[in-house]
């Protein structure tokens, strides 16, 4: 294992703790319980938004806290959700006085300890609402979830949500925001190798030189199936279809096309894959209208990439455009 990385048990404090010094005009690191806040929170009258998860997925989620996005991201170990200890005081410290909405993909560990925070803070006088993230259409079940996983589509929920809550929308409407990207957008992934996680020090799984693997998630788990490597453009052809078959993609949609690299793809690769990817749209009649193409939710050093299509409407399309200033994503401004 070759990693930059001093003591493997000090990963996520020690890549913390260098977020907060590099962007520390955006964020305040609160060290102990872990978890990061936008500078200034809480803004008063405004709802917040919350997410968090596992560490390894950079820069989700705390490279999208900030104006127009997210008030708190609260990071577990690698691949480990975060504990309520962590998303109790986080929810606190950025509620403005209008609710608190909870983002959460749908990882068993992530949906009970944000369901115990959410209970905690609520109790306390905190307005909160819980938005599920299940965009995946590989699995229906895995090691690690009831049900599909939340992956790339969580950008833009919290993205969309964020400019939601931004022009000043209350809890209810920004949740209904959030749950409508939710309810229109798909992702599939696929890897091309496994990743090394640091304290364990072996790579998760194992796939021959010639082998990849569809449908992966982004902790390793498995996909749909593994399959001899194929070129680029059939690998997106493998990944889209599920996703516009499951959206129910027709001509005359409008869409936002988002391909995510898992962190070790370089981004030649990923505009290949967004190039054949727009071209499968179109021949369905559907029109890109919006796009992004980076690594934005990660699996530490994996090699692959994430296809992911949200239906747009014009309010989705005007909230995605909204002015936003993270770490990840800054627009507008």
């Amino acid at each position: 294992m070759k990693k930059l990385i001093n003591d493997p048990r000090a990963v996520v404090d020690e890549s913390v703790e260098g977020f907060g010094m590099a962007h520390a005009d955006l964020v305040d690191v609160h060290p102990e319980p872990k978890f990061v806040i936008r500078k200034g929170a809480p803004v008063a009258g405004k709802v917040a938004l919350v997410s968090g998860g596992g560490s390894g997925h950079e820069p989700l989620h705390a490279g999208f806290v900030g104006p127009g996005m997210l008030d708190a991201a609260v990071p577990g170990a690698v691949f480990t959700s975060p504990t309520p200890d962590q998303i109790i005081p986080a929810t606190m410290a950025v509620d403005g006085g209008a609710g608190v909405v909870h983002i959460v993909k749908n990882y068993t560990g992530d949906v009970l300890n944000f369901e115990t925070a959410a209970e905690m803070a609520q109790a306390e006088g905190v307005s909160v609402r819980t938005v599920l993230v299940n965009d995946d259409v590989a699995v229906e079940d895995s090691l690690y979830t009831a049900g599909r996983r939340g992956v790339g589509g969580t950008v833009m929920v919290e993205k969309i949500a964020g400019a939601a809550a931004e022009r000043g929308d209350a809890l209810d409407a920004v949740t209904e925001i959030a749950e409508r990207v939710v309810r229109n957008v798909r992702t599939m992934g696929v890897a091309l190798t496994g990743c090394i996680v640091p304290h364990a020090g072996v790579p998760s799984f194992e796939l021959a030189e010639d082998e990849i693997e569809i449908g992966i998630g982004i902790h390793g788990e498995p996909g749909r199936h593994r399959i001899a490597m194929e070129g680029a453009d059939a690998i997106t052809g493998r990944l889209l279809d599920p996703v516009m078959e499951d959206l129910g993609i027709t001509a005359g949609d409008k869409v936002l096309l988002f391909v995510n690299g898992m962190g070790g793809t370089p981004l030649s690769e990923l505009y290949i894959v967004y190039r054949r990817a727009a071209q499968l749209l179109a021949e369905k009649g559907a029109t890109v209208e919006r796009s992004l193409v980076g690594n934005y939710v990660t699996s530490l050093e994996m090699q692959g990439c994430s296809i992911t299509v949200l239906r747009l409407d014009d309010e989705l399309a005007a909230l995605w455009d909204a002015p936003v200033h993270t770490a990840a994503l800054r627009w507008g401004r």
